[in-house]
């Protein structure tokens, strides 16, 4: 069970999270979870260059000690790389130094401020903790990619139908996302290109501002 588009609730119930950006241009936040994989990241940075758009890839460290020329390649492209621990780990089940020393093995190798949790689980005491080097990234539209129980149309449907100016939005370059991921990201960067949108990477120094600071 997941929330496609994350409700104002939760945001406000967690505001040190940054779950959306602040300001009314037309500007679309793409990212890209659990990567680097070989080729499909690839054909993911391809789309991207093809429409001048830029995004955010939050990186698992054991991928990007497999695959460092891939790291190498999204940086070269002018995008953003976040954290997203060394091993995929949940933090809900996972006890919070273990956790902490986790996100510092990934920092070894996507050294940076954005973080984002995997899942999107952690607890009160990790958030409290890892905040302090770290921005937390959540997201305000989660396409679904990684859900092999919903159609292609239904995850592009996901998308067109809660984006909107400002929106942080989710996908996944990894195999069990390939799919769904690859129909739907042409469809999304060539429809909002035709409203007139740009797609820019979450900046690596986002700070807090008045509607986010804790």
């Amino acid at each position: 069970m997941y929330l496609v588009k994350t409700p104002s609730l939760v945001q406000r119930l967690y505001p040190c999270w940054l779950w959306r950006m602040p300001g009314p241009q037309r500007i679309i936040y793409l990212t890209f979870d659990d990567g680097p994989t070989p080729h499909l990241t690839d054909e993911v940075l391809c789309w991207l260059s093809k429409y001048n758009a830029r995004a955010t890839f939050f990186l698992v460290g054991d991928n990007v000690s497999r695959y460092p020329h891939l790291k190498q390649r999204i940086a070269a492209g002018g995008h953003s790389l976040g954290n997203h621990t060394y091993h995929h780990l949940n933090g809900w089940l996972t006890p919070t130094q273990v956790y902490l020393n986790d996100i510092a093995l990934c920092n070894k190798l996507v050294s940076g401020t954005l973080f984002r949790p995997p899942y999107g689980l952690l607890t009160r005491q990790q958030s409290r903790l890892a905040a302090r080097n770290y921005r937390i990234i959540m997201w305000d539209v989660l396409s679904g990619d990684f859900d092999t129980s919903i159609s292609r149309e239904k995850c592009l449907h996901n998308v067109l139908q809660h984006v909107s100016a400002g929106s942080i939005v989710v996908f996944h370059d990894s195999m069990k996302a390939a799919d769904r991921m690859l129909y739907v990201l042409p469809r999304v960067l060539d429809h909002y290109a035709t409203l007139n949108y740009r797609f820019e990477a979450i900046p690596a120094d986002v700070k807090a501002t008045d509607n986010f600071a804790c």
